[in-house]
This record gives C-alpha cells, sequence and structure tokens, in this order.
C-alpha cells in the first residue's frame, strides 16, 4: 500500500487512493484529493507537488487556510466556494463543478490560470461526501481558450465588484443600458421603446449617474458582466 503522510485518513480512505495512483499520476494536469472532514490535502499526484515545489508529507500537513493563502487568489474562491458547497449539498455521483482558479507557484509572483473540476470521490458509511476528487489543467496549454477564459474572469471581477451600483438601475434603464452597450443613439432607442428621444436621454443622464460611469467603454463593461449583452 502506498504510504500517506496525512494521518487522519482512514484506512478505508488509503485503500480507496491505493487502487487509484497509477492512474492520478498517469492523467494529464493535476489531481487533487481533499478531505472533507476538515479540508485538509488527503493525495496530490507527483505533477501538482512537483509545480509546488513540495511533498506530500508537507502540503498534507498544510491548515486548509495557509493552503489556500500560500498557493491560490482569494478572489477566485468567492465565485467557485458557493458552487462546490452547493454540489455538496447535493451529494450526486454524476455531477460536476468547474472553475477557473489562478495558482501561484513558489519563487514567482505571476499568477498561473487553471481550469479545475471537482466531484465528490469518496462517502462515508452514512452515504455523506467524504473526499472530494480535482482534476486541473493549465489554461496557457490550452491557446484556443486563454483569451477567453481572460475576458470572463473579468468580467466575474467586475460584476463582483460594481453589484450595488448595478442594483440600483430600474428595470427600464437596464434596457436602456443595453442599448446603450450596443451603440444606439436616442433616437434609436426611443423608436425600439416607443417613447420620447427626451425622456431616454434623461435615462441615459440618470444610468450615468447611478453607475458613476463616464465612457461608452464602461457602460459596456457593465452590460457585458451582468449579461445584458
Amino acid at each position: 500500500m502506498v504510504k500517506f503522510y496525512n494521518q487522519n485518513l482512514t484506512p478505508e480512505m488509503c485503500v480507496k487512493i491505493s487502487m487509484h495512483i497509477s492512474t492520478f499520476n498517469n492523467i494529464p494536469g493535476v489531481v487533487i484529493l481533499h478531505d472533507l472532514r476538515n479540508w485538509t490535502i488527503a493525495y496530490m499526484s507527483e505533477n501538482g507537488l512537483q509545480l509546488l515545489d513540495t511533498t506530500l508529507d508537507e502540503i498534507c500537513s498544510l491548515p486548509t487556510e495557509v493552503y489556500h493563502a500560500k498557493y491560490f487568489n482569494a478572489d477566485d474562491a468567492l465565485d467557485y466556494v458557493p458552487k462546490i458547497a452547493a454540489l455538496m449539498h447535493r451529494n450526486s455521483d454524476d455531477e460536476t463543478v468547474s472553475f477557473y482558479q489562478q495558482v501561484k507557484f513558489p519563487n514567482t509572483q505571476d499568477w498561473h490560470w487553471y481550469l479545475s473540476s471537482i466531484k465528490i470521490f469518496m462517502r462515508d458509511e452514512e452515504a455523506h461526501p467524504l473526499m472530494t476528487i480535482t482534476v486541473s489543467i493549465p489554461v496557457d496549454a490550452m491557446h484556443h481558450m486563454a483569451n477567453k477564459a481572460q475576458r470572463i474572469l473579468e468580467e466575474n471581477d467586475f460584476s463582483r465588484n460594481h453589484y450595488a451600483n448595478f442594483l440600483r438601475l430600474s428595470k427600464r434603464e437596464k434596457t436602456i443600458l443595453r442599448e446603450m452597450a450596443l451603440g444606439k443613439s436616442s433616437i434609436e432607442i426611443a423608436n425600439k421603446l416607443c417613447i420620447s428621444s427626451t425622456t431616454v436621454d434623461t435615462h441615459r443622464r440618470n444610468i450615468r449617474e447611478k453607475l458613476n460611469t463616464k465612457s461608452s467603454f464602461e457602460i459596456s463593461n457593465y452590460a457585458r458582466a451582468f449579461d445584458l449583452i
């Protein structure tokens, strides 16, 4: 049996992991198993240990908050942690959650984007989730997706930071915001919505004041971030 340095693992957990060790180390990317009793690392494939310049002994001993603070961007967690919590609550064999996250390797200040997918790997005797399995693939290796992924992540950050401003808009103002982002003039918007251009001009001023925007670029950022276009 493979030696595990996380002394909190049960014999059943060790057996379950041992059955798949050779597969884990041949999967492209990084495989991580989490012990859901305290969300510590139960196992990490050799690829991951090499990238983080660590050992299984060292990484399994890290408290959860230390592990995440050391290697991951906390802003990303605001998006994927609630999704993972919902996955655990639904406790389904067929469901996975995928998300982007930024990883920082030792001796570098640069962030590296990874696309990760997580699902339940093992349950306890009462059928509660006991371990999860995550497979992480570097986005940089997926050149056709890198730019698109970056835009999505930037929009997620923007929506979190500007959500309060967006909530100040009325339903009508959100409709006009969309048309503004599409480059429509006041007359074009007025004709489409069957209102006067003067009324549209008033809405446009109110929208800019509520969102504190000064350019068409900022208007477009709001429209994209909140799925108006």
